[in-house]
């Protein structure tokens, strides 16, 4: 009795413990709470001495813990100098660019413990009349004068009616206020005009994404003096100056810190007098708009050799604005883009002498280039590419839902194949989850947010989903996808996809270093606080401050392993959500996985410390269940805003299964590959005490979402809402659309043709004849004959691939029809001899 007894005691102890570090109780409560339980079990338990003093000791330490003086002394002080000589270098610019942009949802995710109050309470992004009669009138129109063949092959370049109209329709003016003559949008109508246009063409959206993301027009807006702004934007806004930005240069492309470019203080002539300015010399490549553009947004390194503006002579990267007919200025070659003939091209300065106001923000602003391109990369990097992506990939679903429907093999739709099915599954979902998150995160963006590691997150996932998209598409479409030609609507899609996975930070640096790698810093609650008490030059001040930052970390670390085993245990089952409904599991789900990652980030850091910079797989993965937990909150978010509408559940339930089961299997890579094997162990029994126990979606999950995209439904026109689906003859998504919707007509029709074949009554080798036949014999009526003869006119005009005559292609043909047999004669006749 007496060790069931003290069993029960023991279970008491650890539970309070863990229910004490669950719920985030502080030190002084947690101390009066244990002190309690130490003095009920000292009156009422019955263990050995041993025991009790064990208790009383672990009781009086927790009591020294709460003396500030004592603690800061003998604990916050060693601690302090050790973690001074852990800590890594770290270079202006890496500081820079972890400090750049704001927290948002991601920092609650970091928490282990994420108010969703926070996100669910925030209103859904809407357009003002003004956007929406650009997205109806202007863009629509934009994306009806396109013909993306004779862009990217005949042209290698927009037409002269195309650039016009972009031009005079402030298509290049959209982020730029009202008061300078722009449009003054939000970040969510730049996003949808990107989608629908990408939806179309590649070139166009590229073409137009850029001047209103990164460039001078951004720069100017956020730092430029007021003379600057009067000088530029108006030009900028009605297209009588055409913006670039030049960063990368051939020596240095992800680490675009280290720019070989160079600008030099010094004495010089402009406009006639001698003034003190700076000698710029540079080389560029891959910058859009470069052989095309009137000034030139250009990044470099400072120096004041002779210290003629101030007693620094190195300043680091500083941004200027200049005209490119300056002499010395060489530009106006152009790249060519796997096919997707957007101008882009190399810029060559070699002593470009400009004056000291060309630097965007002023003289004051000298050394601050980095910065300012950090922190606008960061919210411009949720908005040009996602969306660029997210309407290629609304394209992709939207034509291949159609094609696998009209497209038949076997005398079956191929959409009816599960292994076709399959694909359209995850095509369907991945579509949503890019939908989503970009919405979401734009009006983020529109409410202030400046979301650097959100940001990072949107744009290497849904750049990457439209990479799984397209070429899913491009397997279900088969040899139409293939054939080049007026006809293919996919291909230069395809072709197009490694371009946004390559821009603004390529997905592989930015998944294995600047997710997690920036996160950990600047999401982290407390981490942030105790790099910046160790930097503080206060001694006393840096010891308060890192006193308070330690001991707040060492109690989040033991609420998050509290609440990860808890959760995992549970199944989170009982953790309190802001959802009642279908999608509550969901909510708790990432709540657990929050828990999860935030335990796993402390225990990584903490073993690794500045090591763990160089392990580019584990902070992959780490970055992997962020972004995970991350894209499903704005999935659940979406799905609030357009209302939870009953239909479009199974798409949220497959997204957010998708990728809860990828949370989970990055965590147990990690853990399966973490260079502590004790720690590692110890997160495992922690995280999965239960094992692993989510599964990824179901096949019949997944064909629900079949079903919705292969059929004329109210779900498949929301997925792919705002792409250019007009029906205007020559539009292949109006064309598509409209084939799918006589596809379920013409079903009960096909069905009885179909019989009568089965029967034998009717015997013919294709369906043309097979109509015939079936009308003859009264199988069909005139009417339906002629409603049957129109669809397949209709089904065949899509299904039908382009061919060229060898000179139409320019190619230079060696053999012509027949003149085989008589190379092949010579060649024999050559070889006898």
């Amino acid at each position: 009795m007496s060790m069931i007894l003290s069993l029960f005691w023991v279970l008491l102890f650890v539970v309070g413990v863990i229910a004490l570090a669950y719920h985030r109780v502080g030190l002084k409560s947690s101390t009066l709470a244990v002190a309690i339980a130490v003095l009920a079990y000292t009156q009422f338990g019955d263990a050995g001495w041993w025991w009790l003093s064990l208790l009383w000791l672990g009781l009086a330490g927790l009591v020294l813990l709460n003396l500030d003086g004592l603690r800061r002394r003998y604990l916050s002080t060693p601690l302090l100098d050790l973690y001074r000589n852990l800590l890594p270098s770290m270079s202006d610019t890496e500081r820079e660019a972890l400090e750049a942009g704001t927290v948002w949802w991601e920092g609650e995710l970091f928490s282990g413990r994420p108010d969703w109050q926070r996100l669910m309470s925030t209103p859904a992004p809407e357009l003002t009349e003004a956007e929406q009669a650009f997205l109806d009138g202007p863009t629509e129109e934009l994306c009806g004068m396109l013909d993306e063949w004779d862009i990217t092959h005949r042209r290698l370049d927009l037409s002269p009616v195309v650039w016009d109209f972009i031009i005079h329709n402030g298509f290049f003016a959209m982020i730029i206020p009202k008061e300078y003559g722009g449009k003054g949008f939000s970040a969510q109508a730049n996003s949808l005009v990107l989608q629908k246009i990408a939806s179309v063409s590649a070139t166009v959206a590229s073409t137009i994404g850029v001047p209103n993301s990164l460039g001078p027009a951004e720069l100017l807006l956020h730092y430029g003096t007021d003379e600057q702004k009067q000088r530029y934007l108006p030009g900028l806004a009605n297209g009588t100056e055409i913006p670039c930005f030049a960063l990368t240069a051939p020596r240095a492309g992800s680490d675009a810190a280290s720019i070989p470019d160079t600008g030099i203080v010094c004495e010089g002539m402009w406009q006639g007098e001698e003034i003190v300015g700076i000698r710029l010399n540079w080389r560029k490549r891959y910058i859009t708009l470069a052989p095309i553009a009137t000034v030139l947004g250009l990044a470099f390194k400072l120096y004041d050799p002779e210290h003629l503006i101030g007693e620094r002579e190195d300043y680091g990267i500083t941004s200027a604005l200049i005209p490119v007919e300056l002499p010395g200025i060489d530009i106006g070659r152009r790249h060519f883009p796997l096919n997707t003939p957007f101008q882009n091209g190399p810029t060559v300065g070699k002593d470009v002498f400009v004056p000291l106001d060309a630097i965007i923000g002023g003289q004051e602003m000298a050394g601050q280039g980095w910065r300012m391109l950090m922190e606008l990369l960061s919210a411009g990097r949720c908005i040009t590419l996602p969306s660029s992506a997210t309407g290629a990939a609304k394209m992709a679903v939207y034509s291949a839902g159609a094609y696998t429907r009209i497209r038949k093999q076997f005398n079956l739709p191929v959409g009816k194949f599960e292994g076709v099915g399959e694909a359209l599954a995850r095509m369907v979902g991945l579509t949503y989850i890019a939908k989503a998150a970009t919405a979401v995160t734009v009006a983020a963006v529109d409410r202030g947010e400046n979301p650097a590691v959100a940001s990072a997150i949107l744009k290497c996932h849904a750049t990457e989903f439209n990479r799984r998209v397209v070429n899913d598409a491009m397997d279900v479409h088969g040899g139409k996808g293939i054939m080049m030609g007026p006809k293919n609507y996919l291909a230069r899609a395809y072709e197009a996809v490694p371009i946004g996975i390559t821009v603004e930070g390529a997905n592989i640096l930015t998944r294995s270093l600047i997710i997690f790698g920036q996160g950990a810093v600047r999401c982290h609650p407390w981490v942030r606080k105790e790099l910046a008490a160790a930097g503080c030059e206060d001694e006393r001040q840096a010891l308060v401050d890192f006193d308070r930052a330690l001991f707040g970390h060492i109690g989040y670390a033991l609420s998050n392993a509290a609440r990860a085993l808890v959760l995992a245990l549970t199944h989170a089952r009982y953790v309190g959500v802001p959802e009642q409904g279908a999608t509550r599991r969901y909510f708790q789900h990432i709540n657990r996985y929050s828990a999860a990652f935030a335990l796993a980030t402390d225990v990584a850091m903490l073993t690794l410390g500045g090591d763990l910079k160089k392990k580019g797989r584990l902070s992959a993965r780490l970055g992997d269940v962020l972004s995970a937990v991350y894209l499903a909150s704005m999935v659940l978010k979406h799905y609030a805003d357009e209302g939870r509408l009953v239909a479009d559940l199974p798409l949220v339930e497959w997204s957010c299964r998708n990728l809860l089961y990828e949370a989970q299997e990055q965590l147990h890579g990690l853990l399966r590959n973490f260079p502590n094997p004790l720690a590692g162990g110890l997160l495992r029994l922690l995280i999965f005490p239960r094992g692993r126990s989510y599964f990824a979606p179901s096949d019949a999950l997944g064909q629900q979402l079949v079903e919705r995209v292969i059929n004329p439904t109210e779900t498949r026109e929301r997925l792919c809402d705002g792409i250019y689906k007009r029906c205007d003859g020559k539009n292949p998504m109006g064309l598509l659309q409209q084939a799918l919707e006589l596809a379920v007509v013409m079903e009960p029709l096909e069905a009885r043709l179909r019989g009568a074949v089965k029967d034998g009554r009717v015997v013919a080798p294709d369906l043309p004849r097979q109509v015939d036949a079936a009308e003859a014999l009264g199988v069909l009526s005139a009417e339906e004959v002629a409603q049957l003869r129109d669809y397949d006119t209709k089904v065949m005009a899509i299904v039908n691939v382009d061919d060229f005559s060898a000179e139409e292609l320019g190619a230079k043909t060696y053999l012509s029809p027949g003149s085989a047999r008589t190379v092949y004669a010579d060649s024999v006749a050559k070889s006898s001899s």
